[in-house]
């Protein structure tokens, strides 16, 4: 069988799958189960063509990796057939243990989990089952690889992750703040001291970069309708396991009634092989199944909750620089129980505080190191002459109110 595969992708046109290892691992279950979750979450409730997976982007960073790979090969570095293979088969994978709408899903069913360390979990698994064809995208994607320009090209301030993500992301929503010129500041890409640099003349691309990461942040990742359907998303699913932790048995495919019905730590989690294969049977369809059967739930709590996403009747967000006032809270909480009917202690699941923060460039880790034509190696902030440049380094903290609309 022909593994060496083209796949059309909407946003680089024609990519390759380059090896037979490379086919066989995205043929895996735990990979094919990334086409059934979306990478935006809940974000096509304001942009409606946010509808690409987590498999889209896998396979986007995949193709930039290769790119990455072919370029700095040309500029004389010394990288071998293994190494490549291993470098794309870490980019591959680097997402492979998002659960569905991943970041809800870290509050509610798996607290505490992080997915870099499921991603990590699977991908063991995954060598397990290549016999052990993964070692080295696996040292890789960890930074213990002794050629750390590797490691650097899928998690740091410019890795291929992000750069696939801000293509893909701003394409299918349509918002063009987040384009940038990947091609470009990939042809800048050069290694010096072992390390991931950009040579100086694509320093305004890398500015480019930067404000294009920031203004997706608050213009789509921390919108506030996607901050409101995440929101309520949490708050069903935290009211679906304490109503299953007191003994109602609700409805949900096998692997979501697993999470509901067990409290599980980060220990049992990665102790207990049961836990991963439920996890590795969820995915963004387990969850919407269950909350619209839920909607005619007899507890108020749970159905009025699922009623609000599905109809998409979110919360109202306030987001300022300041906390709300206690009175308006407690103000806002007395109306939503003579609103809604309900109890006075199940109001904190219709109002809430909670705060959001944004850092386009978090200096000190995995610095953006600028490749001057005199060889002295300057970080970006130091060496762009864009007097916000050095702003983009402070994080950004709002602080965000919610209440149901009608009070």
């Amino acid at each position: 069988m022909n593994k060496k595969k083209i796949i059309n992708d909407p946003v680089y046109g024609f990519i390759s799958i380059p090896s037979e290892l490379v086919y066989d691992v995205i043929s895996h279950p735990y990979f094919q189960r990334l086409r059934y979750i979306k990478q935006l979450g809940m974000t096509h409730l304001v942009y409606p063509g946010a509808l690409h997976t987590r498999f889209h982007h896998a396979l986007g960073a995949m193709h930039l990796m290769s790119l990455a790979i072919g370029l700095l090969k040309s500029k004389g570095h010394i990288i071998t057939e293994g190494e490549e293979e291993a470098a794309i088969l870490a980019i591959l994978l680097h997402d492979i243990g998002h659960g569905p709408f991943s970041h809800a899903l870290e509050h509610s069913l798996v607290t505490g989990i992080k997915h870099e360390d499921i991603s990590a979990k699977l991908m063991q698994d995954l060598n397990v089952h290549f016999e052990g064809k993964l070692s080295h995208a696996i040292a890789i994607f960890n930074g213990t690889y002794p050629k750390k320009f590797l490691h650097q090209l899928i998690s740091g301030q410019l890795d291929l992750d992000r750069m696939d993500y801000l293509n893909r992301d701003s394409f299918f929503t349509g918002v063009s703040e987040g384009v940038i010129s990947f091609d470009r500041i990939i042809k800048m890409f050069n290694v010096f001291d072992d390390n991931l640099v950009i040579e100086e003349k694509g320093i305004y691309s890398i500015e480019k970069f930067l404000i294009a990461r920031r203004l997706m942040y608050w213009q789509v990742y921390l919108h506030k309708t996607v901050i409101a359907g995440e929101m309520i998303l949490v708050k069903l699913l935290a009211r679906a396991k304490q109503l299953s932790a007191a003994g109602e048995n609700l409805f949900a495919s096998p692997s979501l009634n697993h999470f509901l019905q067990n409290d599980i730590t980060e220990v049992d989690f990665f102790e207990k092989d049961t836990h991963l294969k439920h996890f590795t049977n969820l995915d963004d369809q387990d969850i919407y199944a269950a909350l619209k059967v839920w909607v005619e739930h007899p507890d108020k709590i749970l159905s009025t909750l699922c009623q609000m996403l599905t109809s998409r009747n979110l919360y109202k967000v306030e987001m300022s620089n300041e906390r709300a006032a206690t009175d308006r809270i407690e103000f806002l909480q007395d109306a939503a129980v003579n609103l809604l009917g309900i109890a006075p202690e199940e109001a904190s699941y219709f109002v809430f505080t909670d705060s959001i923060q944004n850092r386009a460039y978090n200096a000190g880790v995995g610095n953006i190191k600028i490749l001057m034509k005199n060889n002295d190696i300057v970080d970006i902030a130091k060496a762009s002459d864009l007097s916000n440049l050095e702003s983009l380094q402070k994080t950004v903290e709002k602080y965000i109110l919610c209440y149901p609309r009608g009070i």
